[in-house]
């Protein structure tokens, strides 16, 4: 499907480039939780990483599925995840960034995604659209373990060890510049809260901004300060590191096309 301008767009191929963004970020974070398996720090944490990883997993399966029934092209999810180029993934910058081997790169990458992934959920809800709604009823139970989880351990590092507190700020201030795309908005979002389907972004930020704050606060942590924020993996200018997840996630279907287990 084709997107016309945002003033030309249907409903339907606003809600389809919607669904896209959201099943992205699912499923490239999924990816990146997946790569702690078998390293994380415990055997515990080493679970429970996977297991976010899993959660998300199935909420790309759900929402792909929806997306190639709304697009009408006979495309499943596997063919929405599996055999897109990079430019055509509509994801977030946040959740592309790498883990370089650093547990608190990864603790808070989750946890700034997490108090934004929870309030959006917890607004499709209420969206008009029954399927998604229904698909955002399973996720938010999902959701709010995976926030309780990173904001657990933003507290336990950020007011932990001298050397714990300074790699986890270290690392929240390195991602901070990801955080302003959460809330950007263009002609898709304005269509789908026009349509009663989804929220406006920038009316998740004050819930979010609260969310942060709190547990900064409670780990002893200063909030990064406001500045030039990255963006683009919404409209598909992604960074290097995207290339490489789908190399590696990619690499089955494209080298064995229609392959079967």
């Amino acid at each position: 499907m084709t997107l016309d301008t945002p003033e030309t767009m249907t409903e339907q191929q606003a809600l389809f480039a919607y669904l896209l963004r959201l099943g992205d970020n699912a499923v490239v974070l999924s990816h990146r939780l997946g790569e702690w398996c078998g390293h994380a720090p415990v055997l515990e944490e080493d679970i429970a990483l996977i297991n976010v990883a899993l959660d998300l997993l199935g909420q790309a399966r759900s929402i792909m599925t929806y997306a190639g029934e709304v697009e009408g092209r006979g495309r499943d999810e596997d063919a929405l995840v599996y055999r897109r180029d990079g430019l055509d993934y509509r994801n977030l910058l946040l959740v592309e960034q790498p883990n370089e081997q650093n547990f608190a790169v990864a603790i808070a990458r989750q946890f700034l995604f997490d108090a934004w992934h929870y309030e959006l959920q917890t607004a499709l809800l209420q969206s008009r659209d029954a399927r998604l709604a229904a698909i955002a009823a399973k996720s938010v139970k999902e959701v709010t373990y995976h926030l309780r989880h990173s904001s657990e351990w933003m507290i336990r590092l950020g007011d932990g060890t001298a050397d714990s507190h300074a790699r986890i700020q270290e690392a929240l201030d390195d991602l901070w510049r990801y955080s302003g795309e959460l809330f950007e908005a263009d002609g898709v979002d304005e269509a789908i809260e026009a349509a009663g389907i989804g929220p406006h972004p920038q009316s998740l930020y004050p819930v979010w901004s609260r969310t942060v704050d709190r547990v900064l606060q409670e780990a002893t942590l200063a909030r990064p300060q406001d500045g030039w924020m990255q963006s683009g993996g919404r409209s598909g200018r992604h960074s290097e590191h995207l290339g490489y997840i789908l190399a590696e996630m990619q690499f089955l279907q494209r080298a064995y096309p229609d392959a079967r287990w």
